[in-house]
């Protein structure tokens, strides 16, 4: 794939770079490579942890939507903001510029208000800080990436023992557990009909998984999933009080209580080697023993660029 026609815009919908100087060898970097880069976040308007304030983060969303020159918007990280703009973003003029959206995270609330109110499909997948930024960059990460977008059909190997046996397709939907529970009761929150539901988070004691998936259970969410896929879940600690209550233990637990099969070994979350998944595209999900094939399927893509 050729990547002199390919423009990058670059937005801060949420956090701040906390390594301007990083930021800027990174936008380099993918000028070096051939493409065309606009970065409409600004170090200098930052505000608190934001990058910038929420006026400001969403005139860069519009301005990279808007940008003629631009096949592809990344968000510039996480961490937290778009809770704080959903109801601003006019995610029609978003679906209408049939611009690429990339990011995860926080990013996922952006995600499920974009198909709950067009049904256009976006990408969970790396953002400029620090996938992008990093000194040594994570072949794989950067790998899906460029094979995902490039399409028309992406695939994502899955390895974990003990994962049952499936054969099954439907829509993929998901994100960050955490903000995913954030949306439940409000006009942004979109389960997929017949879906394939991921999630991942981060920093988060097995006890709030389990008790996050029994929220999406006992409020109909999970009433049309056909199957979940586990991403990474860590940084979190044990402790005696646990007694043995460990992420295998909830992982029994959910097996034992959820109507549907539960799988791990998703290579997705706040880890470097993540898969880029399109959020709404259609899935083929084959599991055995050994492991999980994940075939996903239309999907908006680079063709023609």
């Amino acid at each position: 794939m050729s990547t002199t026609k390919i423009g990058i815009a670059i937005a801060a919908p949420g956090g701040a770079a906390t390594d301007p100087a990083a930021l800027e060898r990174g936008i380099q970097r993918l000028r070096e490579q051939g493409f065309l880069v606009h970065n409409y976040y600004d170090p200098a308007q930052t505000m608190q942890r934001f990058g910038g304030t929420d006026a400001a983060r969403l005139a860069q969303l519009a301005a990279a939507a808007a940008d003629p020159d631009a096949h592809i918007v990344i968000a510039l990280r996480g961490q937290y903001g778009i809770s704080r703009i959903l109801p601003q973003i006019d995610f029609r003029a978003m679906a209408d510029s049939g611009k690429l959206f990339v990011g995860y995270s926080d990013f996922t609330a952006f995600h499920m208000a974009l198909m709950k109110q067009t049904g256009r499909i976006s990408f969970a997948g790396p953002m400029m800080c620090d996938d992008f930024i990093r000194d040594e960059p994570v072949a794989y990460t950067l790998d899906q990436f460029w094979r995902c977008l490039r399409g028309p059909v992406h695939t994502v190997r899955g390895t974990a023992a003990g994962n049952p046996a499936v054969d099954l397709r439907g829509k993929l939907w998901g994100g960050n557990l955490a903000m995913l529970v954030s949306l439940l009761g409000t006009p942004y929150f979109a389960p997929v009909e017949d879906g394939i539901l991921f999630v991942e988070d981060i920093n988060e004691h097995p006890y709030r998984i389990e008790r996050m998936m029994l929220q999406l259970l006992y409020a109909g969410a999970l009433d049309s999933v056909r199957a979940v896929l586990l991403g990474d879940i860590s940084g979190y600690r044990l402790s005696p009080a646990d007694d043995g209550y460990d992420f295998d233990t909830m992982l029994a637990y959910l097996r034992a209580r959820l109507p549907m099969p539960v799988l791990t070994g998703l290579p997705f979350g706040h880890v470097k080697e993540r898969a880029t998944l399109p959020y709404g595209g259609m899935a083929h999900l084959v599991s055995d023993a050994g492991g999980f094939d994940l075939t996903v399927s239309a999907y908006p893509t680079l063709a023609g660029v």
